[in-house]
């Protein structure tokens, strides 16, 4: 199987379900457990569908290495937030970091463990057009706000000289679910337009001025295929995988930025801060894409609560250390960014500040 149809049979079962469990939880894929880790087969995580594709891959070859399986629900940011807020699941998964009010509901700190880096990119449906289409902030924001209604607008026009735009409207497709993707975005349009900030701002959620809601990247990708004419932000690995067309956008130097793994790396090559947080979008790089954005791992830091078990969390963190070190081989076939040397630095050390009952789990 090639990596393309590879790609393709991972975001398919994306599609049809929201969860996973990879093998069975027989002990014969178990390769060196400790008998304390035996009572432990599977972890509960959920979030995310901007990390989908790479967690697939990620926890398939994990269950294969070690017995453990993970069933991740590609449920989106928010909703991944909420989960373990309720420690219904073990792990969450975000791209978006959790603010004030998210961080006070949680009741004890949640660390963010850098994961990976990857771009949101303006995919469109419009079969006449071959050529790659060209956006500077102000088209994209234009367009948001709904003031730039139709494809053959002067603006988009301009900014793609001998191309033949169709005369017909834009349809906007967006995000209907919290969604750490929809924080990317709307983060870069509060940097770039004064208009957008004050009248929709920045967060998982928007009051969107115009457009139709699909929920998960897989959504938001289904409604521009099924639509003519329609526009929409989705993770650059879900534009690939479908082979649908997606812009070049201007950055803050003035170059039009192709999406892809060497953009969004010199996005992220930044001094990381010591919880994390972090954004990337309007990235100050000369070849960094603009609409960048890390991802993180969310877990309660105090890992005694409710019927949780040391065994357990011993698991979870051999799982997400090994997803920051061996696991980013994943990274580039699955068109994500890896780490840096300074985010898999600042992920090892919010790592081992992870305690269970006041005692560090990883030694």
């Amino acid at each position: 199987m090639n990596k393309r149809n590879f790609k393709m049979t991972i975001l398919s079962a994306g599609i049809l379900a929201v969860s996973l469990f990879f093998g069975a939880c027989s002990g014969s894929g178990n390769k060196g457990n400790t008998s304390s880790d035996a009572a432990v087969q599977t972890l509960i995580g959920a979030g995310s569908s901007f990390d989908y594709p790479l967690f697939s891959k990620m926890f398939s070859a994990y269950h294969q290495n070690t017995g453990i399986q993970v069933n991740y629900q590609s449920v989106g940011s928010g909703a991944g937030i909420s989960q373990l807020t309720h420690k219904t699941v073990d792990f969450g998964a975000s791209d978006a970091p959790m603010n004030a009010e998210q961080e006070q509901a949680a009741g004890g700190r949640v660390l963010h463990i850098p994961v990976t880096a990857g771009a949101v990119v303006i995919s469109y449906n419009l079969p006449e057009v071959k050529d790659t289409l060209k956006f500077t902030p102000s088209i994209l924001a234009g367009i948001f706000l709904g003031k730039i209604t139709k494809w053959n607008d002067p603006q988009i026009a301009a900014a793609n000289p001998g191309i033949t735009l169709p005369a017909t409207h834009i349809v906007i497709a967006h995000r209907s679910d919290g969604s750490g993707t929809t924080n990317i975005f709307t983060d870069y349009l509060s940097k770039i337009s004064e208009d957008w900030k004050s009248k929709v701002g920045a967060g998982t959620a928007v009051n969107w001025p115009v457009g139709l809601g699909g929920k998960g990247n897989e959504g938001v990708s289904g409604l521009i295929r099924q639509t003519p004419g329609a526009l929409g932000y989705i993770e650059l690995a879900y534009a690939i995988q479908n082979n649908m067309p997606y812009a070049k956008l201007q950055n803050k130097a003035g170059h039009f930025i192709t999406p892809s793994i060497e953009s969004v790396t010199a996005a992220a090559n930044i001094e990381i801060p010591a919880n994390g947080k972090i954004s990337l979008t309007n990235t100050e790089s000369a070849t960094g894409y603009p609409i960048s954005g890390f991802s993180w791992v969310l877990i309660y830091q105090e890992q005694k609560y409710k019927d949780n078990s040391q065994a357990k969390s011993e698991q979870l963190l051999k799982l997400l250390n090994w997803m920051i070190h061996d696991g980013q081989k994943f990274s580039a076939d699955l068109d994500y960014a890896p780490l840096s040397p300074a985010a898999v630095k600042t992920g090892e050390t919010l790592l081992k500040s992870a305690t269970f009952n006041g005692a560090a789990i990883l030694k």
